[in-house]
């Protein structure tokens, strides 16, 4: 995961770059707004720690781009704590707002949060090939356009996908697809047999693979 560090105070970025790359994120570093939005030209971070009172642009603008233009978490850093200052910074779009002084291991701690919305969010879209499945509203891209499968097809082709080109047991199949419903073998089979037809009449570049005994393996085709 990258963080950049937006801050005009050199001793701050220098100690929250420490603690950051101790827990093993990478690191960039910005010392005002202007600087940033050049060095996000040809660098992509995932997280923004951005002090608010900076000169020229300041934390709150720049937060109002970062957040809306390139959708980057920006937590907020100020030496003010009044209610119109949060204010400010939420609807600029901030994920957090710390006011200083603030201890380093607090800033981890709300980084670690944003860090498990952002994994699970990007678990919500699953790509392989020239197929993507949104979990959220169950919808299937394939090739550019959208496709509709029925449920039990999505959830079997949305678990094959995630764990392109690894072997997923049958049993493991059954268990997360129908759960504690009785459903066969010969359902499974069925149900596999209609995700392929619509893969292939779609024009998917993926395929489900049988291997022999065990379960399935979906593969990008070369």
């Amino acid at each position: 995961m990258r963080i950049l560090v937006v801050d005009d105070d050199a001793d701050i970025l220098q100690l929250l770059s420490i603690h950051l790359k101790k827990e093993g994120y990478d690191v960039l570093q910005a010392t005002n707004a202007h600087e940033a939005l050049q060095l996000l030209e040809h660098e992509v971070v995932d997280v923004a720690v951005v002090d608010v009172m900076m000169p020229g642009m300041d934390g709150f603008e720049l937060t109002k781009i970062l957040t809306q233009d390139l959708e980057i978490a920006v937590i907020l850093l100020t030496a003010k704590g009044q209610l119109h200052d949060k204010e400010c910074g939420f609807l600029a779009g901030s994920e957090d707002y710390m006011v200083k002084p603030f201890e380093p291991k607090e800033l981890l701690f709300r980084i670690a949060v944003i860090a498990r919305r952002l994994k699970k969010a990007h678990q919500q879209k699953i790509s392989c090939g020239n197929v993507c499945l949104q979990r959220a509203h169950y919808e299937v891209t394939i090739a550019q356009k959208t496709v509709i499968f029925p449920m039990k097809e999505f959830e079997l082709l949305a678990l094959l996908a995630a764990r392109e080109g690894t072997i997923t047991s049958r049993a493991l199949l059954l268990e997360e697809i129908w759960g504690e419903d009785i459903a066969s073998e010969l359902t499974l089979n069925t149900h596999i047999n209609r995700v392929r037809e619509r893969l292939k009449k779609y024009g998917a570049n993926v395929e489900i693979i049988t291997i022999r005994g065990i379960g399935y393996k979906l593969e990008v085709c070369v």
